[in-house]
């Protein structure tokens, strides 16, 4: 019986061992294109879940950031398409913007799977073949309605404030949708400005407007900016409103459990790493399809639940 166990030991260590050896072999190449730049804390954790897949699925991941620029980031996505790379995993953030170099990638027999951010028409939109990311219009509708529900908004409620960091870029014109929509069933007007990608700029932006319209009566945050300084903008305006969001950060965390702020909802921005990287090497060396991952799936972070993800801001969440 020893022997027997020893043996079956050894045989997985040797799998062990053969996976590892096998996954150091890069023998696909990849790139990663990222649309706002490295500062932006909240893509840690999609490059970790990226370089973790492509060391464990031998591939040369090569990571790339557009600096909210259009045309640097088709400028990223054609160069990637010269250099002969298997597959491009890119974030689409815009719904026009890079239709024409993608689908040149993608008629260049380059696999390229959206993240983070996809065309507002999904697939009907974009040549990519799959998208890996948060369903942003019905997070949003869900986030909208959970508000209302809370907090009793109601039919001739005058404004929700919806600050937007990039108006026109397609996760605020889909979450900042599926909110308005939920609120214009309800008969809740809806105001939106632009609060831009400086934190510090976007929370005074938000409690001035707060200051100024003080028949607001709930506030949203869009992105991670806006849901990061939301609760401290609420502050310095002297208001008290109810207050939700998307993503994660310690600010954020730290605003839902202290009950500045009701709920985020988490994009599991790790998962929009790790499967466009194992989706390309797979598709490349099996000839799997690569398929769409709602990485949004029980999403919503309350009190109740937001102390278990806190450990992981930065890594895994």
């Amino acid at each position: 019986m020893k022997l027997t166990k020893l043996k079956t030991a050894m045989l997985a260590a040797c799998a062990a061992m053969a996976f590892t050896s096998a996954a150091v072999a890069a023998d696909v190449k990849a790139t990663m294109i990222i649309y706002l730049d490295p500062s932006v804390q909240f893509f840690n954790p999609v490059v970790k879940g990226a370089q973790d897949a492509a060391a464990q699925f031998g591939v040369d991941l090569d990571v790339q950031y557009a600096n909210n620029d259009p045309v640097r980031q088709n400028d990223l996505i054609e160069s990637a398409t010269a250099s002969g790379v298997d597959g491009i995993a890119v974030a689409i953030s815009s719904s026009d913007a890079f239709d024409a170099s993608i689908c040149a990638a993608v008629k260049a027999g380059i696999i390229v799977i959206g993240f983070n951010n996809d065309d507002l028409d999904g697939a009907k939109g974009n040549c990519r073949q799959a998208y890996v990311g948060m369903n942003e219009f019905a997070s949003g509708y869900e986030l909208g309605n959970r508000m209302i529900e809370q907090f009793g908004l109601k039919d001739g409620d005058v404004v929700v404030f919806n600050p937007r960091e990039i108006p026109e870029a397609s996760f605020a014109v889909a979450r900042g949708g599926g909110i308005e929509k939920a609120m214009k069933e309800k008969g809740i007007k809806v105001e939106t400005v632009r609060s831009g990608l400086d934190p510090s700029e976007a929370q005074n932006i938000i409690a001035q407007f707060l200051i100024a319209n003080p028949n607001v009566k709930a506030l949203f945050g869009t992105g991670s900016v806006t849901s990061t300084v939301g609760a401290g903008a609420i502050k310095d305006a002297g208001v008290k409103i109810p207050f939700g969001g998307f993503d994660l950060a310690v600010e954020i965390v730290n605003a839902v459990e202290s009950g500045a702020m009701f709920a985020t909802m988490d994009q599991q921005p790790y998962l929009q790493g790790y499967y466009p990287i194992a989706q390309i090497a797979l598709a490349k060396k099996y000839g799997l399809t690569p398929t769409d991952v709602d990485t949004g799936q029980g999403a919503f972070l309350d009190k109740t639940r937001i102390s278990s993800v806190k450990p992981l801001i930065g890594s895994y969440r």
